[in-house]
């Protein structure tokens, strides 16, 4: 009996299911539309006021958007920068550990060298030791003598006592006290330097202008004028002697290796500005070729501090300059051999004494001759 009972019952249950699954849906579907429809209000709402009040809020939002970024960068930025950092940190420091090996000591003598050249600025007062001289003293500063001389109101023929205090300028040139009327192009002209070459006085670091603009000076104040020369008021007269030129050598060829081109002292020696050595002897003398070449150039061509010079290529990438010649016995184009005379010591050019300048160059770096003679 509870069999057939249940069997009875069955389609009557499924039948109720299927009526409360009906319902379901039909409640679902209402109450759907009956939200939709509220969702539409607000929105038709929401719409019709931004549209009415168009460009009001542009200004808050974007304000708030930019508060908002800012945010995010503080907050997160040095996260993200950190971790770059570190990385180009690596790379940098291997960068110079693998470039450490390609600067030589000169590199770092360089930058010594050109640290020492200023010196903060400072003019050094120099206590005169027993036995010193004028060319040991510069040569000790790396100045030219006649720095020396000048700053100290010395002459080539003056007596240093020991004790006797020297003032030394920081870098080869005169000091100059500024008297009414002057400008840095008159100072300028005053040393032998034109109106291109003034800009020397403005670019010595330590040299202080009333205006930085118009270079305006002060009456009294003292300026450092690099490369400058103290003009002598007179020129004697030097007759030039009976030139007698040197032969054409024929074929020639360099040895590599050089003679010493001149006979006398050192009175200036190879540095990070003056990359030559000067050698001076007050009774002249000559002037021999270094190594075989051909001449390039021979006489006094153009205005330059040189004077009458000569250069010599000698076909294997060397070329050397003898400077302040008083007369040249040689002639562009012609060969000469290892030892020929080219021509006489002399003081022609930016010169203040008997002497001759000497440069050995490759290509067009001059290099220092003590380490080839």
């Amino acid at each position: 009996m509870a069999q057939l009972s249940f069997k009875f019952r069955t389609p009557a249950l499924f039948k109720e299911v299927a009526l409360f699954f009906a319902f379901l849906r039909k409640y679902a579907r209402v109450r759907g539309y009956q939200r939709f429809a509220q969702f539409e209000k607000v929105k038709g709402w929401l719409v019709d006021l931004l549209y009415k009040k168009r460009g009001r809020y542009a200004r808050p939002f974007l304000h708030f958007g930019s508060v908002s970024l800012i945010f995010v960068v503080i907050t997160f930025g040095p996260l993200l920068l950190n971790s770059q950092e570190e990385q180009e940190l690596d790379s940098q420091s291997q960068g110079i550990l693998a470039n450490a090996s390609v600067f030589s000591t000169d590199f770092y003598t360089t930058q010594a060298d050109e640290v020492r050249q200023y010196r903060g600025g400072e003019i050094i007062v120099h206590s005169v030791q027993e036995g010193e001289t004028i060319s040991t003293i510069a040569l000790r500063y790396g100045l030219d003598p006649t720095t020396i001389l000048w700053e100290n109101d010395l002459t080539e023929k003056s007596t240093l006592k020991p004790g006797q205090e020297l003032n030394i300028l920081p870098v080869d040139g005169v000091r100059h006290k500024v008297a009414k009327g002057e400008t840095i192009y008159t100072i300028a002209k005053k040393y032998g330097l034109d109106s291109s070459q003034a800009q020397v006085i403005v670019d010595y670091p330590f040299n202080e202008f009333l205006n930085e603009e118009t270079f305006e000076l002060a009456i009294g104040q003292q300026l450092v004028v690099p490369q400058g020369v103290v003009q002598k008021t007179a020129s004697p007269i030097v007759r030039q002697p009976r030139v007698v030129f040197t032969p054409d050598a024929g074929n020639v060829s360099a040895t590599g290796s050089f003679v010493w081109p001149a006979a006398g002292s050192i009175t200036q020696s190879y540095s990070f500005y003056h990359r030559a050595i000067d050698v001076a002897n007050r009774s002249g003398g000559n002037i021999l070729a270094a190594d075989g070449g051909i001449v390039t150039v021979a006489g006094w061509i153009d205005n330059s501090g040189y004077g009458r010079r000569v250069m010599i290529d000698h076909g294997n990438g060397f070329v050397t300059l003898y400077a302040h010649l008083n007369v040249t016995q040689v002639q562009a184009g012609q060969r000469v051999n290892r030892g020929d005379v080219i021509g006489q010591m002399g003081n022609t050019g930016r010169s203040t004494g008997t002497h001759l300048h000497f440069e050995i160059r490759q290509g067009s770096v001059l290099l220092n001759p003590f380490s080839y003679l």
